[in-house]
């Protein structure tokens, strides 16, 4: 990734896609955010120098014109989901409208921010946070599908439990489906940014934990993005 490299990143107003942001203007990346509120974070990110642009994922237009109206993109990163609106979450139909607008403005690479317990890594959550948690589970797994389907160069990251507090460094990447865990935000971010330069990562499914922080015994190989 160069200075001149040019980010999309939909959920950049709060949690992973926040550090997300702070992490690509670290690196004097040229990032567009896409915000469904204006209120939301907007002079945060303005200030670090972020294009913010407002619109609702769940709004297929709305994406495709921003994606569209945005200089050519060399990679879309996506962290959305969340409480639904109107019965709709963003977890599947959100993020589907932001996989089919990075392939028509012809992106080459998304990442996807999806969490442990979709698809086969539902055996690593304990069965009754995989109960509570299900139906955003499935909705977030139908999104890695159409992801996956999308003929992008694709990483889907899941990460175990989030925490808020400051990057530990300790984050670890594997493809290992029984693996749970938890994870700074911070932490995912740091990932995230160095899965955008790692061709060690692509068209690969992942899960993100912090090997200080692992659910039983860590006996899995990490996934290496020297």
């Amino acid at each position: 990734m160069t200075d001149k490299s040019h980010i999309f990143l939909a959920g950049a107003s709060r949690g992973v896609g926040l550090e997300i942001a702070k992490c690509l203007v670290a690196q004097n990346v040229q990032v567009t955010a896409l915000l469904r509120s204006p209120a939301t974070n907007r002079t945060e990110l303005e200030a670090m120098g972020i294009k913010v642009i407002t619109g609702d994922a769940l709004d297929a237009a709305a994406v495709e014109a921003a994606m569209a109206g945005s200089a050519p993109i060399h990679a879309a990163i996506s962290t959305i989901g969340g409480l639904p609106k109107d019965g709709e979450r963003a977890d599947y139909l959100g993020n589907k409208n932001l996989i089919d607008a990075a392939v028509k403005a012809g992106v080459q690479k998304f990442i996807l921010v999806s969490s442990i317990g979709s698809g086969n890594t539902a055996a690593a959550l304990p069965p009754q946070a995989l109960e509570t948690l299900l139906p955003v589970l499935l909705e977030k797994e139908k999104a890695e599908n159409h992801l996956i389907a999308s003929g992008m160069i694709y990483t889907v990251i899941r990460p175990g439990g989030l925490k808020s507090e400051p990057a530990t460094g300790n984050g670890v990447l594997t493809e290992d489906c029984r693996i749970a865990g938890t994870i700074h935000r911070a932490d995912v971010a740091q990932l995230v940014c160095q899965c955008l330069v790692s061709d060690a990562a692509n068209n690969k499914v992942l899960s993100a934990v912090d090997k200080q922080m692992v659910y039983g015994t860590l006996e899995y190989e990490i996934l290496g993005l020297g």
